[in-house]
């Protein structure tokens, strides 16, 4: 029986992946008819454009930069995305320029300069196409005034480690950048912008994934210097960006508002999401015979009090059959967060893996999988890992301590040994973690 849990969680995950594919997303979302271009209800007409560009950021954008090449032939100008190292595609025009992440690089600046040169060329007479999805705030680095790029790392690292939400994070990235916060619209105005978008963010807050280059800045100096207090970065952050966040920019250095005219040429569409993961996820698992019930899309949180509670709705299944009896699938969507306190190496699917190990010890015929739907979970090769009643057994018999592992936040040399890593390779899109349990217990429940 654990063996098919465990065909089935991949099998689920699996399905989730495949209803987020960015290359089909874009296919379904921007469709061409001779010479009219539509999304959502809104019609262009390329007859009217001298050029049309494509410019963009993200784990996604190159099978993004694939369909739309695709659809427009050659009425595509040019085009340049930055992606992840290893995050490519076959394109024919669009420059694809491969850089760091989480953590931005050289590379990535290098791109960015090209994008915004390419932007400053457009006119009233232009399309550009911009090609968002997870990973773009690392991936598309341009620091504002005298902050550098090792600024900028510096300070992503601080946040990435002290437990601050995304939300928080890309507030941050916002204010201390030259194309984020809204100005990459403002770049492009006024030509006529399309933003199509892969949300990888709790609750797909337009101006927080990739930290909204397209769109309107809804955070306040004010809010970032709360966010800095929260998480006690004073003394951690550089001086140049402490500078410049604590004094009041003037009207040129302030990220754009809603009311500013670079938005009223301005189309953002969400094209994918963990949402629609999720529900493909849940399909799959009725399809294979489980009673499914969905937690949430807007799991966060520690990683570690998210997993206890999974772990107590395991236990509540098998002892009541509440909230849903078994054969049972839960499955939740999101991201949570994890503090490092320790050294060692893992991602916050690893850890909510080891931790629901640990919680789960000796029940019989239960999985559970997390992992990032990019196929990276932290700085690792691994996307997330499989747990099971039976990992700490297996675990003691190789003289692996789990509490200490996760300790240290070591889960990825935890599950190493056990086989339970996920690894997926780069999988090109980004919609935030999936999360399953499968639940089958015998009839009398647990058991060692």
């Amino acid at each position: 029986m654990q063996d098919k849990l465990r065909n089935d969680a991949r099998a689920i995950f699996s399905a989730g992946l495949d209803a987020v594919d960015p290359y089909h997303a874009i296919k379904t979302h921007l469709q061409r008819e001779g010479d009219e271009l539509r999304l959502r209800g809104r019609s262009y007409n390329l007859l009217h454009y001298e050029n049309v560009y494509v410019v963009g950021a993200g784990k996604a954008a190159a099978p993004m930069s694939q369909a739309v090449e695709e659809i427009l032939g050659n009425k595509l100008t040019a085009g340049i995305v930055n992606v992840k190292y290893g995050h490519t595609a076959p394109l024919r025009i669009v420059k694809i320029n491969e850089a760091g992440h989480p953590v931005p690089d050289e590379a990535g600046l290098r791109g960015a300069r090209e994008i915004v040169e390419l932007l400053e060329k457009t006119g009233e007479s232009d399309l550009v196409i911009c090609l968002i999805s997870g990973g773009g705030s690392a991936l598309l680095p341009f620091p504002v005034g005298d902050i550098t790029l090792r600024d900028k790392q510096v300070i992503t690292k601080a946040l990435l480690d002290s437990g601050a939400t995304i939300h928080e994070i890309n507030a941050i990235r916002k204010r201390i950048s030259r194309v984020k916060g809204g100005r990459l619209a403002k770049l492009a105005h006024p030509s006529a912008l399309i933003s199509l978008i892969l949300s990888d963010v709790i609750g797909d807050n337009l101006d927080v994934i990739a930290s909204g280059p397209t769109v309107a800045d809804t955070y306040t100096l004010k809010d970032c210097i709360s966010i800095i207090d929260r998480y006690q970065l004073w003394d951690n952050a550089p001086s140049s960006i402490v500078q410049y966040i604590e004094k009041r920019g003037t009207s040129s250095e302030e990220t754009p508002k809603p009311d500013d005219p670079a938005f009223i040429r301005t189309q953002n569409e969400i094209i994918a999401s963990n949402s629609l993961a999720v529900r493909a996820a849940r399909e799959k698992a009725r399809s294979l015979g489980y009673n499914c019930i969905i937690l949430s899309t807007l799991v966060h949180g520690e990683t570690r009090e998210i997993a206890k509670i999974h772990s107590a709705i395991v236990k509540e299944i098998i002892l009541s059959g509440n909230p849903i009896s078994p054969p049972a699938c839960v499955i939740s969507g999101g991201e949570t967060t994890v503090t490092i306190k320790g050294g060692g190496q893992g991602g916050r699917n690893q850890e909510f893996a080891l931790a629901s190990a640990i919680d789960i010890d000796g029940l019989r015929d239960v999985v559970f999988l997390s992992a990032g739907t990019d196929g990276t979970d932290g700085p690792t090769d691994a996307a997330g890992a499989i747990a099971s009643g039976s990992t700490m057994p297996r675990a003691r018999k190789l003289s692996l301590d789990a509490h200490s592992y996760l300790n240290s936040n070591d889960s990825y040399n935890f599950f190493k040994p056990l086989g339970d890593l996920l690894i997926t390779g780069p999988t090109n899109t980004n919609v935030m973690d999936l999360r399953l349990v499968l639940v089958n217990p015998p009839a009398n429940g647990t058991g060692a």
